[in-house]
């Protein structure tokens, strides 16, 4: 049986869809509350955080094989795995965001044709973190994530563990579209976060896109078809020196957008539009 929910949330999205609304969640999530300086060590410096980032992370490790072997996230193939490499240390990753297992994709696929190993950061939303999913909240708060915060004060923290994590050799994954759409195809319009961040920590972005296709064989917990993954990834893109953050930025967004949407139209046969 299709969960009642999740079908009235894809009724939300298409109506979101065709009023031209992207800046709206679409989820049901539950109420959060602001994220404070003093309830985040991003870096997990202390003894106790250190300790269970470890043994987490293997646990969700472990998670996440178990999806792949029940079929619950599918990667049917990926297209541009050569241009992971191309950079040579930090990147911010930007994709599509559709799904909450779609991330788990874009790391496993990083971690299986990166020649060199990266640790691999997620910038999470702040809800996610002081008012995580159920079952996700370990994940959530020691799994080498970024969560935003309402809070200058705690931004502050969140830009100066950047600053550390962006001079080593890290993935960063961050998506442009902030808000999760579920199973959504289509490349919806940017927000500047992602790039702005690019510009500021002089940091070059590897654009990827996921199309999907429903599985004939797989249905997810919530009675739909388990969307079959194929991962594209493209060409880096580095911050213009020569410009200003602003125009620098809006530059590599426009360039990123130009990308997922040629993937989009060249995947599924169909011109990019809103209104249908």
């Amino acid at each position: 049986m299709i969960s009642k929910e999740r079908l009235e949330i894809l009724e939300k999205i298409k109506k979101f869809e065709k009023e031209g609304n992207f800046d709206t969640d679409v989820e049901n999530d539950p109420p959060s509350k602001v994220l404070l300086p003093d309830e985040i060590d991003y870096l997990r410096k202390s003894l106790k955080n250190k300790i269970a980032r470890f043994f987490i992370s293997r646990f969700a490790e472990k998670g996440m094989d178990n999806l792949f072997a029940a079929n619950q996230i599918i990667i049917k193939d990926v297209i541009g795995a050569e241009n992971i490499n191309k950079v040579k240390g930090s990147a911010f990753v930007t994709s599509n965001h559709f799904h909450i297992f779609e991330n788990i994709a874009i790391y496993k696929t990083f971690q299986k044709y990166s020649t060199k190993k990266k640790d691999f950061y997620r910038i999470i939303r702040e809800g996610n973190y002081t008012a995580p999913p159920k079952g996700f909240d370990k994940f959530f708060k020691h799994c080498n994530t970024l969560p935003l915060s309402s809070s200058p004060s705690t931004m502050k923290k969140f830009f100066e563990a950047l600053d550390v994590i962006t001079k080593k050799d890290s993935f960063i994954l961050i998506y442009p579209e902030q808000y999760m759409w579920w199973n959504y195809k289509k490349p919806r319009p940017f927000k500047d976060g992602a790039f702005k961040f690019a510009c500021k920590f002089n940091t070059p972005i590897i654009p990827c896109f996921i199309t999907m296709e429903d599985s004939k064989e797989h249905v997810d917990g919530d009675g739909l078809p388990v969307q079959e993954y194929t991962i594209h990834i493209m060409e880096p893109i580095y911050p213009d020196k020569t410009l200003s953050v602003k125009e620098a930025s809006e530059k590599m967004k426009k360039i990123n957008f130009e990308m997922c949407k040629n993937v989009y139209e060249k995947t599924y046969g169909i011109p990019l539009s809103y209104k249908d």
